[in-house]
């Protein structure tokens, strides 16, 4: 009798260790990140010829960098919140000596519109009341 509970308990206990996948309710998931956020706004932020140093003020220093491809910064940002679908982001930076030449990935940057020009050339146009 005693040698069935025992075995009688082993099996319980083996059945209920091979059930995780079914969903305990009440149970919190954490949202995991991983690699570095990248945001729409930080994208339109790059523009070509901008050096190394300014894309890591924008966007960080990149999580991925190949020693063979120095030119080339790969960043990845996923997101998996409480569970639910991961999110994922790519974004691959070509670099020409230390000049940004072109942005390939998941996000482009925002173009601006052709009458209004951006706020780095209004900057930089003479004040018509200077002259």
């Amino acid at each position: 009798m005693h040698k069935l509970r025992i075995v009688s308990l082993l099996s319980a206990s083996l059945a209920l260790a091979g059930c995780p996948s079914v969903p305990i309710p009440g149970v919190h998931k954490i949202d995991i990140q991983q690699g570095n956020i990248i945001t729409q706004e930080m994208v339109s932020k790059l523009k070509p010829g901008m050096t190394k140093n300014q894309v890591k003020f924008v966007l960080g220093t990149p999580p991925i960098t190949d020693a063979f491809h120095q030119d080339r910064w790969d960043y990845v940002y996923s997101l998996q919140q409480g569970g639910g679908e991961r999110q994922q982001r790519r974004l691959t930076l070509f670099f020409d000596g230390d000049k940004l030449t072109r942005i390939e990935g998941d996000i482009k940057p925002a173009s601006t519109p052709p009458n209004q020009p951006d706020s780095a050339t209004q900057s930089e146009s003479p004040d018509p009341a200077e002259n």
